[in-house]
């Protein structure tokens, strides 16, 4: 039960958590500073609630600041109560939801503030990994505390008035129409914003992400009642081939798909899935886009782009860290060739491939269509670390497509040379046979078959134990 005085960041406490179950922690804390009469405006809880409750029966702790208590300001005592919060939640092993809605660091307070927010950031660092990190930006998140919800797993974003900014809008040199701290900004362009809805969608939304995600990096993430069939075949699937979004909701368990960073390189697919009532995070490339309606709103090279490269590997980083099993559906002919992507290319694709090279969890890979070149190779390709590779019967995978080699190898032949020549390519080099035949497909299966196989896959990765060199960390 809770003694908090209703506010609007009680409220939204309460619509977060199972009912009746929050306790709050430090309600009688206030400001010390005295600077600029700041004594005259303390006020209880010192313009943030925190506390713990329950999700669906997890234990969970939640910040909530309070925009009609000094604006909700940062300040010293402000930013310890938040410290304590993270103290616990590291003891307990439990997530930490943070529900922002702040005017920023607190003026009067100075330093004193300054220093203790620092060292909320070096908690979270710590927690990074071990406990998952949560935020809703519902209301104004500015300067420092928009690095905050950068150093969290997962941000959501309240689609209409929410800000999120280092640097303000009219403060960039140049921006006259743009609103970079708006939640369109934010989800589509910068990709931080991992989900975006009204009030009500986020708290619903965070609710049923805690329900899927591991407490903690030592612990597993909940084990669901599976109604659906195991060995369901996934009739019609590779219809399917183009939007992967679609394919992952085919194969999991009720057709549950929650998908990470939807609005930010829609050409990849980050989603969380459940087969056989266990998490799995997944990574897709994808080249087409339907709506609800069936209709095609989008369409896509079966390229990788730097921006979907650098999406993949922080959510697989995410997953290796909470012990979530990683499935990839790979359908990627290489890399785009733009100027635009060229300036981070290399250094994003490298960041993928050591994503999953290092991780050590049960890693599955199916290879829908095309798996040519260094696309083929850092989309956890089995010389990469996959444990288990399948591919469709019509999939390709080689060097780059048949045609395109031909021409290479034989520049300045005729047509019919051109043809006869590519054709070969294709037999010799580029059928899923050639893969299978020196061993880099470990099974060759008809796309109806994909959820029973990855499901029966896992199943037998489940006791996988891997180590690696011991050292601090990577550095790529």
């Amino acid at each position: 039960m809770s003694n908090i005085v209703k506010s609007k960041a009680a409220d939204r406490i309460a619509a977060l958590l199972d009912e009746s179950s929050f306790v709050e922690i430090g309600s009688l804390v206030t400001a010390r500073s005295t600077d600029f009469n700041l004594t005259e405006e303390k006020a209880a809880s010192d313009g943030v609630i925190t506390g713990y409750g329950l999700i669906d029966g997890n234990l969970v702790y939640v910040y909530s600041q309070d925009a009609s208590v000094l604006g909700g300001s940062i300040g010293e005592m402000h930013a310890k109560k938040i410290i304590r919060l993270y103290s616990l939640a590291m003891k307990m092993g439990a997530p930490v939801i943070a529900l922002l809605d702040s005017a920023g660091m607190r003026l009067q307070e100075s330093t004193d503030a300054l220093n203790a927010f620092s060292t909320l950031y070096r908690r979270m660092a710590f927690a990074s990994g071990v406990i998952p990190q949560i935020t809703a930006v519902l209301g104004n998140c500015g300067g420092a505390l928009a690095v905050a919800a950068g150093m969290s797993d997962f941000v959501f974003m309240e689609g209409s008035s929410a800000k999120l900014f280092v640097n303000s809008p009219n403060s960039l040199a140049g921006n006259k129409e743009e609103d970079t701290a708006g939640a369109k900004f934010q989800s589509e362009k910068s990709g931080l914003a991992d989900f975006v809805g009204t009030e009500e969608e986020i708290l619903a939304q965070i609710r049923a992400l805690v329900s899927i995600l591991p407490a903690n990096n030592a612990d597993e993430a909940p084990i669901s009642d599976v109604q659906d069939d195991l060995n369901r075949a996934c009739e019609g699937i590779e219809g399917a081939v183009g939007d992967a979004s679609i394919l992952l909701s085919q194969i999991s368990d009720g057709n549950l798909l929650c998908e990470v960073k939807a609005a930010s390189a829609k050409e990849m697919v980050t989603a969380f899935i459940k087969l056989n009532g266990m998490t799995v995070g997944a990574v897709a490339n994808r080249t087409e886009i339907y709506d609800e309606k069936g209709e095609k709103s989008a369409d896509f090279k079966p390229l990788l782009s730097a921006k979907g490269l650098e999406k993949a590997a922080r959510f697989v980083r995410f997953c290796d860290a909470f012990d979530i099993p990683v499935l990839t559906v790979t359908n990627a002919a290489g890399f785009y060739a733009d100027r635009h992507n060229e300036f981070r290319l290399a250094r994003a694709a490298a960041k993928l491939a050591g994503a999953f090279a290092e991780a050590t969890v049960p890693k599955v890979n199916v290879i829908t269509g095309r798996a040519f070149g260094s696309g083929y190779m850092i989309m956890n390709s089995q010389g990469l670390g996959a444990d288990m590779t399948f591919a469709w019967e019509d999939a390709k995978i080689g060097m780059m497509d048949a045609k395109l080699a031909a021409g290479i190898m034989y520049d300045g032949s005729d047509a019919k040379t051109l043809s006869e020549k590519a054709s070969e390519y294709e037999k010799l080099q580029e059928s899923v046979s050639a893969a299978a035949g020196r061993g880099y497909v470990d099974t060759v299966i008809k796309a109806q078959d994909t959820r029973k196989m990855v499901i029966g896959a896992f199943e037998m990765l489940y006791t996988k134990a891997e180590e690696r060199p011991e050292k601090k960390h990577g550095t790529v």
